[in-house]
């Protein structure tokens, strides 16, 4: 029931996604029975291929995210998060409200022992054909030296094993790529990173030098910047949709290619999606939240922090 299209672009993307998963993947949806209902009998798919788990309350996009988390306990993400957190669902995606979302994660799942603090990631196109991931793009503002380390060692594990990047580059995002360049957070997290053996640091990487794909495969930065430079990556493509451009770059700058923003650290796949997701960004989403559990993606974070 998460979005502003739902229920019924939510529905058109599982039932487009339903022929994509793997055969022995099954599709969970919590929301209104009836409406999905409805949706399934309009597209002419057949129902019963999902698993439906009936909710009564939505939480909407204006609701104050931690206190509609807990006051509305018949919602789609907390009903979700509850089936989650009893190992009833591998993964759980949504559209939905993101502070809601963000709340369900830290009362639920929780961080992974030895996580400080976990980050939403975001794919984005390379000049050279390729996939870079961006990180921390909106859960935390204020970082200290050590987290941006660990957004490294994260990035790090998630290009390997998700993107299929053997030994992915780590740089951070800075005003210049000197070593001595930047404020005091960045400047002691490149004291940090440069000594890691964790992961293969390329040092800093100013912002014009980010979709080259030439420095890094995974760039870093606390959740302010991050967050700025998303949106700004999303508006390539939308300026050049107003420019009537069509550009095989700007063109891959679309959400809908990416599905959503998995949140890394926490002891469970959850995704995120855009709240004006189409049909195509929520069959994306799905597809990525499968083939994050399929990789056991969870389990290399805790074999990376000697938790197994």
């Amino acid at each position: 029931m998460g979005g502003d299209y739902a229920p019924k672009n939510v529905v058109l993307g599982a039932i487009a996604a339903h022929s994509r998963i793997k055969p022995k993947s099954r599709l969970v949806l919590f929301g209104s029975h009836e409406r999905i209902l409805e949706e399934c009998k309009q597209a002419d798919f057949d129902a019963a291929k999902f698993d439906i788990v009936p909710t009564t309350e939505v939480i909407e996009m204006s609701d104050h995210p931690a206190k509609a988390f807990q006051q509305k306990t018949n919602s789609s993400i907390t009903i979700g998060f509850a089936a989650l957190a009893k190992l009833k669902i591998d993964g759980f995606a949504s559209a939905g409200n993101t502070g809601a979302m963000l709340a369900g994660t830290m009362y639920t799942v929780k961080a992974i022992p030895g996580i400080i603090r976990p980050a939403i990631s975001s794919e984005y196109a390379l000049l050279n054909g390729g996939i870079g991931l961006l990180l921390d793009v909106g859960l935390n503002v204020d970082c200290k030296p050590d987290v941006l380390y660990q957004y490294g060692l994260l990035g790090s594990i998630y290009a390997k094993h998700i993107m299929g990047i053997e030994k992915p580059r780590i740089a951070l995002l800075n005003i210049g790529a000197e070593e001595e360049k930047g404020n005091l957070l960045t400047k002691e997290a490149h004291n940090l990173m440069s000594d890691s053996t964790e992961f293969h640091f390329a040092g800093n990487i100013e912002a014009h030098q980010i979709y080259s794909g030439k420095i890094a495969d995974v760039v870093v930065t606390d959740g302010f910047v991050g967050n700025i430079v998303l949106k700004q990556a999303e508006s390539m493509y939308r300026l050049a949709k107003i420019q009537n451009i069509d550009n095989d770059f700007f063109n891959r700058f679309n959400y809908e290619l990416y599905g959503g923003t998995p949140i890394l650290g926490v002891n469970a796949p959850i995704v995120i999606g855009h709240g004006a997701s189409t049909p195509k960004a929520i069959e994306n989403m799905i597809l990525q939240t499968e083939h994050v559990i399929k990789v056991g993606l969870i389990d290399k974070f805790m074999e990376a922090l000697n938790n197994e």
